[in-house]
């Protein structure tokens, strides 16, 4: 996706727990450190990309095609911004919690620039570049927003009930990735079958 992530596969799956395995394994993989907010405070976004073709052979007389779905599901969970006064980070720790914040800085640049009609800068970091079809491409978004209830918190629940809100004013148009040539097929069978109907029933 023009993105270098070291150590990322692609692996075919063909089952449900074929999956559950591999978001297992990826969770057994993902660092965590003890910080003074968080005894097991993630140290990286993770990203679980799954792509999903649907193949179907339709018979239409003596002549069989196939017709092809496909889809791409990006399940994301991102780490959480840090302030070094709250968690307390030092040395490795530390330099991850500035590496979490310029990436959900440049997420959260993106998010506003979709949600004033304006076209977002992707490229600003891998993040927003292995999402951005997910973010203002042909795709439907959901954001869940985990937040504290303790006072003590509040800058940062403050910041990701914004994040959330402005993530809710992106509209995409969704439409189906089918094949080019089964589109034009289905949509001239559709043109033929209106016509045979508008014939049979006297239109002009």
């Amino acid at each position: 996706d023009g993105v270098y992530v070291e150590g990322l596969c692609e692996l075919v799956v063909r089952t449900r727990e074929d999956v559950g395995r591999l978001v297992a394994q990826g969770n057994g993989v993902r660092r965590v450190a003890a910080t003074q907010m968080n005894e097991t405070s993630s140290r990286s976004h993770s990203v679980l990309a799954i792509r999903v073709e649907q193949k179907h052979t339709v018979t239409e007389g003596s002549v069989q095609r196939q017709t092809t779905l496909s889809s791409k599901v990006n399940l994301v969970d991102l780490a959480g911004s840090e302030r070094a006064e709250k968690t307390g980070a030092e040395g490795d720790t530390l330099k991850e919690g500035i590496e979490i914040n310029k990436s959900l800085m440049a997420l959260g640049m993106v998010i506003k620039s979709l949600s004033e009609g304006k076209f977002p800068t992707y490229r600003a970091s891998t993040l927003t570049f292995l999402l951005k079809d997910s973010l203002g491409g042909n795709a439907a978004t959901s954001m869940l927003a985990a937040i504290s209830p303790a006072d003590y918190n509040y800058d940062e629940t403050h910041s990701t009930l914004q994040y959330a809100q402005r993530a809710k004013t992106i509209t995409n148009k969704v439409v189906k990735n089918e094949d080019v040539n089964q589109r034009v097929v289905r949509e001239l069978k559709e043109e033929i079958d209106r016509l045979r109907a508008q014939l049979a029933g006297g239109g002009g």
